[in-house]
């Protein structure tokens, strides 16, 4: 039986006549009748108006990294209230948490912090562009570097028909499209595609941002093989290396998808895992870029490195340097794939799974995809109308196919066990009502 929502469905009514879509944030809004707000969370699970209790594999698309509500992080952060709040001045903090980071990530020479993922690339951006004396830069088709209009170009691979290359359009009215120009797509993990546009394009190219595993595309991952390449490219023509780690950082490893890949940033970018939710963010690099800032380069911002913040980030990062916590992400993550891929394998559904067991993407064809444009040629749609399903079992997934599934350090085997049974369910109910016709494994 689908779950009640009246009590949400009261509070839309009421929120949308004070707040466009009656939500602070567009991708918070799932229709007039299932938009849900949440009461509490805990752990690994949320609470909604109405009572329904959900195992999240949201997580704030990825800040609690080690639970919600973490007893030590909160602790921390009430520490951090005593120091004051923002004062126009600096704190000691600011030095220990850069610190720790720097033992972490061998990129982050030097640490400049923010308020949220889409600030720090948009600090990077800026910086990059400044060092280089160069406008343009290079995107992976299908990447997301937050909101802003440099950044917020997609691909509507839902209308592409697959003949010729898709319509690059802006992600949002009010985006300039003279802005278009700046920004060079590629397909990721096409190394001779990247090396063509750097040969036609070197002198104007500042930047090549890339998010190695796509943190709102299937957790698609780079290719080693690629990542490489990209190094060696920009190392050859002058351009900066800029890292995205605003969802792997501190997530798929301690040193984040650098540790992973075995390869260094020039600039990179963190924040979702950063403060276990708490609002901060950090653009780090090479020293002799990150000293362009405050010698031609401006940054700052009033509520850039709150005293609280900065307490939750500190006892964060001891948190996941100094303890097990990644290895149980990971390890759970593990355990939840194989749980699916045991119960499609058992119907006979291909499928696939992508990115990191932290941050897993599921894509419902025979091999995992490569880029954005293999994700037309998945089954989204049986994705799409299961994920619905599995809201109404008590499974929270991002209802598009697009977004993975995050992994915390709370997730025990209670959650597990609740996850597989209303996946299952899902599954099923999801074949009865499409007719079973989504991709056999030996179709």
């Amino acid at each position: 039986m689908p779950r009640k929502l009246t009590k949400s469905n009261a509070h839309f009514q009421r929120a949308v006549k004070r707040l466009p879509l009656g939500v602070a944030s567009n991708f918070r809004y799932w229709g007039d009748a299932r938009t849900i707000y949440v009461k509490h969370g805990r752990g690994a699970r949320i609470v909604d108006l109405d009572d329904n209790v959900y195992v999240d594999y949201r997580m704030g698309y990825g800040p609690a990294i080690l639970g919600y509500a973490d007893p030590r992080v909160d602790q921390a952060a009430r520490e951090g209230m005593e120091v004051g709040g923002v004062f126009a001045l600096s704190t000691e903090r600011e030095l220990a948490v850069a610190e720790r980071i720097a033992k972490m990530v061998p990129a982050a020479e030097l640490v400049r912090f923010s308020n949220s993922g889409t600030e720090a690339v948009m600090a990077g951006l800026r910086l990059a562009r400044a060092y280089t004396g160069r406008d343009d830069y290079v995107i992976l088709e299908g990447s997301y570097h937050g909101l802003f209009d440099a950044a917020m170009w997609f691909t509507p691979m839902d209308k592409w028909s697959q003949v010729g290359d898709p319509e690059v359009r802006p992600y949002s009215e009010g985006v300039p499209v003279s802005t278009r120009s700046f920004a060079h797509f590629v397909q990721a993990n096409d190394a001779n595609q990247l090396e063509d546009v750097f040969k036609r394009h070197a002198d104007r190219l500042a930047c090549l941002l890339i998010e190695p595993i796509m943190g709102n595309c299937l957790g698609i991952a780079a290719e080693p093989a690629y990542l490489r390449v990209a190094r060696e490219l920009c190392d050859r023509y002058g351009v900066v290396l800029l890292i995205d780690e605003v969802k792997t950082g501190f997530r798929v490893a301690r040193g984040g998808v650098q540790e992973l890949y075995g390869i260094q940033a020039d600039l990179c970018t963190f924040a979702k895992a950063l403060a276990n939710g708490y609002p901060i963010s950090v653009l780090a690099g090479r020293e002799r870029i990150m000293r362009k800032i405050g010698n031609g380069v401006a940054h700052g911002g009033t509520y850039t490195a709150h005293s609280v913040s900065l307490a939750a980030a500190e006892r964060t990062l001891q948190i996941l340097d100094e303890t097990d916590a990644l290895e149980r992400v990971s390890d759970y993550g593990a355990r939840l794939r194989n749980g699916m891929r045991g119960i499609l394998t058992a119907r006979g559904i291909a499928h696939s799974f992508v990115g990191h067991p932290s941050m897993s993407g599921l894509y419902f064809a025979h091999e995992p995809p490569r880029n954005y444009r293999a994700w037309k040629g998945s089954d989204y749609s049986f994705y799409d109308a299961m994920a619905r399903v599995l809201h109404d079992q008590g499974v929270l997934c991002e209802p598009d196919s697009r977004e993975p599934w995050f992994v915390s350090a709370a997730h025990d085997a209670s959650c597990l066990a609740d996850t597989l049974r209303a996946f299952e369910s899902a599954v099923d109910a999801t074949l009865q009502a499409t007719g079973g016709t989504t991709r056999k494994v030996n179709a």
